[in-house]
Formats: C-alpha cells, structure tokens, sequence
C-alpha cells in the first residue's frame, strides 16, 4: 500500500510536466462568400453558427496538443463542407457521396508563449478525395470528415514542426 501511495504521488507531480495546453483562436470570413457551408434543413445564421462552434471547438482540442502557453492561430479563407445539399421530397439533405469531398484552405500561425513565431503558413489548402474510402473511427459526430482532414494535417504536418523529438 505504502508503494502505491508512492507511485500515486509521483505520478501527480510529474504528470504536469509533460501536460499539453495550447489555445486556438478561429477567424472566419462571411459565411455566404464559402464554396459549400449550405444548411440542409436548417437556418442560415444557426447552420453557420453552429459550423463556427463545432470548428472554433475542434482547432481548441487540436491546440491543446501544443506545449504550455502556444497559440494557434488560424483564419479560415474557403470552406467547401464533406457532402452537398440535395432536396429529398420536402426536405432537403446533405447528401455524403465520394464526389462531394471536404476542402478547406486557411492561414495559420503559431506562436509560443513568448510570443515568438514558430511556424506560419499562408493558403494551407487541404482536401481529401478519398475521405469515404478510409475505415471511419469513433462515433458519428456532425462535421467528421471536415474535421478529420483538419486533425490529419495538425498531426502529420504541424506538431513535427512545432515539438520536434
């Protein structure tokens, strides 16, 4: 008991030393001048609104894997959602199709908590062609492809650069 209690302890001071806590921050442009960000059944402001929040929600879970005091800073140009607004009978729907694949182009920076630079890019544009012809994980969450070609980039391209091993 007496070295679980150690171990408990250890764990307690040493686990914050390799906590992650980088906060993001989303600029968007008009919602109208996007490519594809079209509700299905839906209003116009609480569709954007709500693609804002999943979004803004997504880049601050993607900066929390960024050291101690970096921010992440992104400026959302095009967005071109995974799907297309179809009417089905009364109702219109977003179709998913593998001819409708998500885009999405953005500037980024990233600055640690000194304010200094560590990595910048104008016009990251990403898409993803084949995004149905992956196994899909996890649950089914509104926005999934969107967001996982977003989490692909952070993960493959971004943290190498900004925590090299």
């Amino acid at each position: 008991m007496n070295t679980l209690k150690k171990i408990a302890v250890a764990m307690i001071i040493l686990v914050p030393a390799f906590a992650h806590a980088g906060e993001a921050t989303v600029k968007w442009h008009d919602f109208n001048d996007y490519r594809d960000v079209r509700p299905s059944n839906d209003t116009k402001g609480s569709y954007h609104k709500r693609i804002a929040s999943n979004f803004e929600k997504h880049f601050n879970k993607l900066a929390e894997k960024l050291p101690q005091g970096y921010k992440f800073n992104v400026e959302v140009i095009e967005l071109d959602l995974a799907g297309d607004v179809r009417f089905g009978g009364m109702n219109e729907l977003r179709i998913i199709k593998p001819i409708y694949f998500p885009r999405i182009e953005f500037n980024y920076s990233v600055t640690d908590k000194d304010g200094q630079t560590i990595s910048e890019n104008e016009q990251v544009s990403l898409k993803d062609m084949g995004f149905m012809d992956r196994i899909k994980m996890g649950r089914d969450e509104e926005f999934y492809y969107d967001k996982r070609l977003i989490t692909d980039w952070f993960d493959k391209e971004l943290m190498p650069i900004v925590t090299p091993q």
